[in-house]
């Protein structure tokens, strides 16, 4: 009779022959082989989940091209570049004949309710649905919502003119006030109400547990990798991370329902989705749900972030600051002037928002896509089918390789003429903040004009003054997303003494 003991021996045996013979695979006879990286990363992908969920990969990755270059293996099958032409390699538009890079659905946690949304869809559901979305999002629909836009840049103003006449204390958090005012404008656009956090001057308990929704994904991913885990995973995954991350989810859907009950025809996003849904092309009701809350995290924490990223490096560089500020108030002698035509034709205020982009891109993470069957090219080199490829912005838009003074916030390089000569040697090529080709950012240009009209407005109203609490507010952890902390400032109405 066999023993216990005898059993758990064999396993223990075959369980180091398959590891030892899995190690001697992946460092030795992968086709990923000859790719540089951390060993222990080539033998598993549980490292690169690990700087997921701790909220480092960013960084890791990072260090990581600035040690081995621009192409760095950080799993057994996954490779991440920074390489200007890996933008085209892996992300551009297909010539005939050509397979397209699908996205990794490893790295993309599905929607609760199990539907594709356009960030996760398939190519033929993607076209679809991105067909039906450019109007939401097109010149004729922002210049039909720009009424929208100035409601909640001007509610901003008026809530912070508010405080200095009902307070004794002038210091504020600006990431707080960011984000109230890009959740209550996505939210009017996306559902047809706010949030309500600029009337009420708090948080909507949606708001406050969105990050968390968007951590929970980072631990669903383990799961792709390790479906041995699934007994565990009420062990594995926080339980109150997934209970915020349904609860976000179904709020979304209940005020899509409401918004689409409400028959209303004002020009917000459901209103196009719905004009223009012909010949049973349209979305369905599961997928308008699975885009909902799509459309207000993308529209909305990522202008937060850039916003509040912009404030800290131009308060940080108080050269810059007066530069902008002389700008915008020479250009509007008063606030009614300011409106988005105008504010496209503002050279220094579009160059300090570029430069943000650059040196604290909204989203760092990586953008994973697979090889197509065959194989490619990316940056030169052949990639067998199924490997998971990828740009980090981050590292990308931070390497020194294409960047001069790469880790220095220096609008002066977006600019034209005898300012910008010092910094010729500058790749532009390998600046994509909206990503690139046919699943590029759709709704960048409504962020562009967030971003401007939000910043001038706030600029011709007031002037501010980092406090010494936040000088390393930009130190920060990401999940996708920044894990943004306080941002706190000084303020007064312009022309005072801050």
């Amino acid at each position: 009779m066999i023993s216990a003991w005898s059993i758990i021996s064999a396993c223990l045996i075959l369980a180091l022959v398959y590891v030892s013979g899995w190690t001697a695979y992946t460092l030795y006879l992968h086709p990923l082989r000859r790719y540089p990286g951390p060993r222990l990363a080539a033998i598993s992908p549980l490292f690169h989940l690990l700087w997921d969920i701790q909220g480092r990969q960013h960084s890791v990755i990072k260090d990581l091209h600035d040690e081995y270059g621009d192409a760095v293996r950080i799993s057994p099958n996954t490779l991440v570049y920074r390489a200007p032409s890996a933008w085209k390699d892996i992300y551009g538009h297909r010539q005939k004949g050509q397979k397209t890079f699908l996205k990794d659905p490893s790295l993309y946690a599905p929607t609760p309710n199990g539907v594709n949304a356009i960030i996760t869809a398939n190519e033929h559901d993607h076209q679809r649905m991105r067909r039906l979305l450019a109007h939401a999002f097109s010149s004729k629909a922002l210049n039909e919502q720009e009424g929208i836009l100035h409601t909640y840049a001007d509610m901003l103003v008026d809530r912070l003119g508010d405080l200095l006449c009902e307070s004794s204390s002038t210091v504020i958090d600006l990431t707080r006030w960011f984000d109230f005012t890009t959740f209550d404008l996505i939210g009017d656009l996306a559902f047809g109400e706010p949030f309500d956090c600029l009337a009420n001057n708090t948080y909507h308990w949606w708001v406050l547990i969105i990050m968390d929704a968007v951590k929970a994904s980072a631990y669903l991913k383990v799961f792709w990798f390790y479906p041995l885990l699934l007994p565990f995973f009420a062990l594995l995954v926080p339980k109150h991370l997934l209970e915020k991350r349904t609860a976000s989810f179904n709020l979304s859907v209940d005020k899509m329902r409401r918004r689409l009950n409400s028959k209303a025809t004002r020009p917000d996003f459901t209103s196009y989705i719905l004009k223009h849904s012909k010949g049973g092309m349209g979305l369905s009701p599961s997928e308008i749900d699975a885009n909902a809350a799509v459309f207000v995290l993308a529209g909305s924490e990522t202008t937060a972030a850039l916003l509040s990223g912009c404030m800290y490096y131009l308060l940080c560089h108080r050269d810059k600051y007066n530069r902008l500020v002389r700008e915008i108030r020479d250009a509007f002698q008063k606030p009614s002037g300011i409106k988005l035509s105008r504010l496209s034709a503002l050279p220094y205020l579009n160059a300090v928002l570029t430069e943000t982009l650059r040196i604290y891109p909204p989203i760092p993470a990586m953008l994973p896509r697979l090889v197509p069957e065959g194989g490619a090219l990316v940056n030169g080199a052949y990639v067998p089918a199924g490997v998971s490829v990828s740009v980090s912005l981050y590292s990308t838009f931070r390497a020194s390789t294409h960047f001069k003074q790469a880790d220095s916030f220096i609008p002066e390089r977006w600019l034209t003429g005898e300012e910008s000569k010092d910094f010729a040697s500058d790749n532009k090529e390998a600046f994509h903040p909206f990503s690139h080709g046919p699943r590029n950012c759709l709704g960048q240009h409504l962020a562009n004009a967030e971003m401007r009209l939000i910043l001038t407005k706030l600029l011709w109203h007031f002037d501010f003054e980092l406090q010494s609490e936040s000088l390393n507010w930009v130190q920060q952890s990401s999940f996708s997303l920044w894990s943004r902390p306080a941002l706190v400032v000084n303020f007064v109405r312009a022309g005072a003494e801050v």
